[in-house]
């Protein structure tokens, strides 16, 4: 078995193999995926088994892919031997569990044994996929549960497990390694992965390329919008922004440097437009799905509600792309021939048909595990409508691409278990809530910078899904609420509540009986709901505020830490999406970093919206006219932060773009959304007609 060791952009130094060890990872890889497309339709194991069948396989294909110890034969030994330890460890546990509960929860040598091989090759395999930070997260939570918690004071002082019970729930809770979140890998994400690669081995990677040239190649800047719409369509297949910057990257940077863009700013333009690859359904990387286990909101759902915020991204990133081609005067690149009718003759089936059906199924009531599965069959069906048609082949290449596409995932979600468990057993969620809105004074858009600020510090140590994943849990429930307390804070103020939830307010705050005797400003409402203890707050927002408000104030605080949680791809020093632009680019690494970063600033000012605005709330009038707002007033302060609309403009001209902009953002105020529109435009106007045309700049071949 010959191996070899090549760079891979996710993970670290991956092992290849040749002859007959690449036949026999791709046998293994083939029968992982087509083992978990059949429990998909016929659940033959229980979900504790599949999750550590599922944990077991890609452990055992990490392990071999990614080596303790580079090009040595004694190394490929012990990562064998590893991958077979792990992996029958888990085996073995998800099949002891009855016996473990006979003994009244009691563990036997074996299982002890096992125990601490999984726990221990998860921990090592997360290292060698991603670094330092979560196994140390790991180590630190465990440790903290079940020695050193009980030495610390205040409000994360913990009065300790025995190990043996630290141990049991890290394998067996409800969030531990084989839990809720290894079920959302072991079924949604694993089937969309294999989804996006038989959409990518069918050309429809090919498909978008084409299709953006034609609808965007010749306009001013068109390479780089070329780059956000392929990347917002490829983001549809592949769900990961560094897979994205490298798929599209290596043929829309060169695009954007031949038209004159600066090679730092092509590469920030693919890694920002990447990066929204992760916020466009259907798919929307793995967080989707664990967001609709969180939240227990329907997946369907939450993509639905995500389409026009993700298109608000994209058309920010394709804002600056404009604003700097006028800025910089660069011409349209010249046609080269493709249009919309010969990208759609070449490989539009196989991108539009299997996309329709996985939509049309998700529409129609269907689980996602079904849609995606329904959908693979439909990338098949339609490759033969096209000039690259899957044979058994092709679909044997797709199954493999998908399995090894999902080890980094699999091993992640099923590792970031042990820390999500030790939250939930310490209670330390509930605490952080408090400490957020305790520092923020129960103003939200403090509480949003605060979740900003941890985002980008975790954003610079750990992948994407795992950040989502730590701070949802610990700053989700405080988001939530504070967004729940503006219906309240307006029901207050227009004096709507209910007598029982006036006594619960005078049980409180009895203090506050002569306000809460007579009318009060919004500003009142707001200042006493602000200052109302938890216990007397909780019940206060259960009485008052309706099923579906709550329902959207859930879904608004998840989607704003997951939004931030994005950041990681474009955040220096560690901006994953940045650097495989940059090299691509032939770009320094950090000047493209803060490039890319300054050009994904939708995702700050997009979360903002989710939290003051209906934008996620179902109501599509009132989402749409939010969008329809945003879009202009995104335009306004992508102007201010590049000194352009259609030509440079001075100081003075940035401030009154900037007042625009926040105008047409302005939540719950029509007319001052109306008025910044207007203004926006008479800006726009007046810029055009203040300079006489300009000479396309030179552009070197």
């Amino acid at each position: 078995m010959n191996s070899a060791v090549e760079k891979e952009d996710d993970g670290g130094a991956m092992r290849s193999f040749t002859g007959i060890g690449n036949q026999a990872l791709s046998l293994i890889c083939f029968a992982i995926a087509v083992l978990h497309i059949y429990v998909a339709f016929d659940p033959i194991f229980s979900e504790l088994e599949r999750n550590a069948l599922h944990f077991a396989g890609f452990a055992a294909l990490a392990a071999v892919l990614y080596p303790i110890k580079r090009a040595s034969t004694a190394g490929l030994v012990f990562d064998l031997i590893f991958a077979v330890l792990v992996a029958a460890s888990a085996i073995y546990l998800s099949l002891a569990e009855n016996a473990i509960y006979d003994r009244g929860v009691k563990l036997a040598p074996l299982d002890w044994a096992a125990a601490c091989i999984c726990i221990l090759g998860a921990i090592e395999l997360t290292r060698r996929l991603t670094g330092f930070i979560i196994p140390a997260l790991i180590i630190i939570a465990l440790s903290y549960v079940a020695f050193w918690g009980k030495y610390i004071g205040g409000v994360f002082a913990f009065p300790g497990l025995k190990v043996e019970t630290v141990v049991f729930r890290s394998i067996f809770g409800d969030d531990a390694m084989f839990g809720s979140i290894a079920r959302i890998s072991s079924t949604y994400v694993f089937l969309f992965i294999i989804f996006g690669a038989f959409l990518l081995r069918s050309g429809a990677g090919e498909f978008v390329i084409n299709l953006a040239r034609a609808v965007a190649g010749r306009m001013v800047g068109g390479p780089g919008i070329v780059a956000v719409i392929a990347s917002g369509l490829t983001g549809t297949i592949s769900g990961s922004a560094v897979a994205n910057t490298a798929s599209t990257g290596v043929i829309t940077i060169p695009l954007m440097k031949r038209a004159g863009f600066k090679p730092k700013f092509a590469g920030g333009v693919e890694a920002a437009a990447s990066t929204g690859g992760q916020l466009m359904p259907p798919i929307m990387g793995a967080g989707a799905f664990v967001m609709a286990a969180f939240t227990q909101i329907p997946y369907e759902k939450i993509v639905a509600v995500a389409a026009l915020p993700a298109l608000l991204y994209f058309l920010s990133v394709a804002f600056f792309v404009r604003i700097e081609a006028r800025r910089e005067n660069l011409p349209p690149m010249p046609s080269e021939g493709q249009t919309m009718r010969s990208a759609f003759a070449e490989g539009g089936a196989s991108f539009v048909i299997p996309i329709g059906v996985l939509i049309g199924l998700l529409v129609s009531g269907f689980t996602p595990t079904y849609a995606a599965v329904f959908g693979i069959c439909a990338v098949v069906a339609s490759s033969w409508l096209t000039r690259n048609p899957m044979g058994p082949k092709a679909v044997f290449e797709a199954l493999v691409m998908g399995s090894k596409g999902m080890v980094l995932t699999a091993v992640l979600l099923c590792s970031v278990g042990l820390v999500v468990n030790v939250i939930a057993t310490a209670g330390i969620g509930n605490t952080f809530s408090l400490m957020i809105a305790g520092w923020s004074g129960g103003n939200i858009l403090v509480a949003i910078i605060l979740v900003a600020l941890a985002s980008l510090i975790l954003g610079m140590g750990l992948p994407v899904t795992a950040a989502y994943i730590v701070l949802a849990t610990l700053s989700a429930p405080a988001l939530a609420g504070m967004i729940s307390d503006q219906f309240v804070i307006d029901q207050l103020a227009a004096g709507n509540l209910p007598e029982t939830a006036k006594a619960i307010l005078l049980f409180g705050v009895p203090e506050q009986a002569e306000l809460l005797a007579r009318e009060m400003t919004r500003a009142e409402a707001s200042d006493l709901v602000r200052t109302l203890p938890l216990e007397i707050a909780g019940p206060l927002r259960d009485m008052v505020v309706p099923p579906e408000v709550a329902t959207t104030a859930i879904l608004s605080a998840h989607m704003i830490i997951f939004w931030l949680s994005q950041d990681s791809n474009v955040t220096p020093p560690v901006a994953l999406a940045a650097f495989t632009a940059a090299a691509i680019a032939k770009a320094p690494a950090m000047a493209t970093g803060v490039a890319s970063w300054k050009l994904a600033k939708g995702l700050y000012i997009v979360p903002v919206l989710f939290a003051y605005t209906p934008l996620l709330s179902g109501d599509w009038p009132a989402m749409v006219q939010v969008f329809l707002f945003a879009v202009v007033g995104v335009y306004a302060l992508s102007a201010m932060l590049q000194g352009c609309m259609e030509r440079p403009f001075g100081p003075v001209m940035r401030a009154l773009s900037a007042a625009a902009g926040f105008a047409c953002l302005w939540p719950e105020a029509l007319m001052i959304n109306i008025i910044g529109a207007v203004a926006v435009l008479a800006l726009l106007a007046f810029n055009i007609r203040s300079a006489g045309p300009q000479e396309p700049a030179a552009v070197e071949g």
